[in-house]
């Protein structure tokens, strides 16, 4: 890959109420920075601090002894666009209109009359920047810079979209690189030419994350880096090549927790790593049917495009020492449309006009015995935005659907998938999550009292933000922007 020339930053700072923080501001009185990494498919399991014995990541585990490890943290949906509109706006995604993974053609994207995160810290002084995987729109006015980064630098969809994967649907002919210039534009500023190419990609974005911190460390600053890795095919830095025990997948995590290890010493250069919240999360769980491509779930069942545990709970790492305890574990069930509301409470921002659905957990970060569970259920939408799934406490339902399934299939290998089984069918089946975490025992039928309670909860939401498996089409649901070919 060509060296990708660097790009002008937006140096603009908006005009401070009287509330805003004064550059004379000594950092203990100014709001914290916050720093969100987000990577790509990487499964529950895959962190030494989560139990990997074959991936070290120092880097991440080092967060997590000075910080928070959340067990029972989810995304809403567990495929790509989807799930990182609601990580921005606090939204499920199919609130705002957001369904699966875009691709190339898609005409639509985040409605940019949503308040995303950056929004939410900009009124307050912040310098915002995005590096990374944005897939949520690659045409105005659905790029980052048109919803609340002044800058931004990375790929508009996913890496496999594009010749150089083995099922590319050969959208692009080559893998473009976003960039804005400082006047709120963003398109191609370089492009990926083949495979060796991705394997410049997460130092790439971890050097512009880190001259981002360079350029705004005495102000405070939001930076969101959604890796775009370990998502195939994958790529990786001569650096970690052949550096763990799990093959390429491994080598890639190791070079994440290298670009964790990067931000972070950054940070401590320059005296302000305990003025930032940092959190480290993923975007759905592993892409199982890539096999050695791919990552572990821990021990939960499926993966990535499934309702099932390991399709949506992810791991998330919270280190903020002003609030958060060190070497803390979180049981309490949450999720990424948590923490727009969480990150608003901390900073003093206002949360969104139009209605969201995260709470904030705070509580829950300062590990306060009595803070309970922030929601009274969890909701799993998927596909064409079926609820397929739902949490309350300890029990996981499921509501009759049909899912994909690699059981009983070998994985593939060296980067080739092997086939799902499609149109599995589950029926209405409970879980104790809290007993059987890779819900293999349906207790549907011991627990009638149970299933009613939270079916009837189903229908409440059902009512709400919609349901195609039962016909309901919700009246709350915001329906994405779109442009024309001539609009574009």
């Amino acid at each position: 890959m060509s060296r990708t020339r660097t790009l002008a930053s937006l140096l603009v700072l908006p005009l401070l109420t009287a509330s805003a923080w004064s550059a004379d501001d000594p950092p203990a009185t100014r709001p914290p920075n916050v720093v969100i990494v987000f990577t790509d498919d990487q499964g529950w399991g895959d962190l030494s601090c989560y139990g990997s014995t074959e991936i070290p990541t120092p880097n991440i585990d080092r967060l997590a002894e000075e910080g928070m490890r959340f067990t029972n943290f989810y995304v809403s949906q567990p495929v790509c666009s989807a799930s990182r509109s609601s990580l921005l706006t606090g939204c499920y995604a199919n609130r705002v209109g957001i369904s699966g993974a875009l691709v190339p053609s898609t005409r639509h994207g985040l409605d940019p009359d949503e308040t995303t995160i950056a929004e939410v810290v900009k009124p307050l002084g912040y310098a915002t920047a995005c590096f990374g995987k944005w897939h949520l729109g690659h045409l105005p006015p659905f790029v980052p810079t048109a919803q609340g980064f002044d800058e931004y630098h990375g790929i508009p969809y996913s890496n496999d979209m594009w010749p150089g994967h083995p099922e590319s649907p050969k959208a692009w002919p080559r893998l473009p690189i976003y960039g804005s210039d400082g006047s709120g534009w963003c398109g191609p500023v370089d492009w990926i030419d083949d495979l060796d190419g991705q394997d410049q990609i997460t130092r790439d974005l971890t050097e512009h994350a880190v001259r981002f911190i360079d350029r705004h460390a005495d102000e405070p600053f939001l930076l969101y880096v959604p890796h775009s890795m370990p998502h195939v095919p994958l790529g990786v830095g001569p650096a970690f090549r052949q550096s763990t025990m799990y093959g390429p997948y491994g080598d890639v995590i190791r070079e994440i927790d290298w670009s964790v290890g990067q931000i972070r010493a950054a940070l401590e250069r320059h005296g302000i790593l305990d003025d930032t919240l940092i959190v480290f999360t993923s975007d759905n769980g592993p892409w199982i049917n890539y096999g050695d491509h791919a990552g572990t779930t821990g021990g939960l069942r499926e993966g990535k495009g499934t309702t099932f545990e390991g399709g949506v709970r992810v791991p998330m790492v919270v280190r903020y020492p002003a609030i958060v305890p060190a070497n803390a574990t979180c049981d309490t069930p949450a999720m990424t449309i948590d923490l727009l509301p969480t990150i608003a409470e901390i900073v003093g921002g206002e949360l969104p006009e139009r209605e969201i659905d995260g709470v904030s957990i705070v509580a829950q970060l300062r590990g306060d015995a009595e803070a309970g569970d922030p929601h009274e259920a969890l909701y799993f939408w998927y596909a064409a935005n079926e609820l397929q799934a739902m949490r309350s406490g300890r029990w996981k339902l499921h509501f009759p659907h049909t899912y994909r399934s690699l059981e009983g299939r070998p994985p593939g290998n060296n980067g080739r998938p092997a086939k799902y089984r499609y149109g599995v069918p589950i029926g209405l089946e409970l879980y104790d999550l809290a007993a059987d975490p890779a819900e293999s025992v349906d207790l549907a039928a011991e627990h009638p009292e149970v299933v009613a309670r939270l079916s009837d909860m189903a229908d409440a939401m059902r009512a709400r933000l919609g349901d195609t498996l039962t016909g309901v089409s919700g009246t709350e649901v915001r329906r994405p922007r779109s442009v024309s070919k001539d609009d574009a």
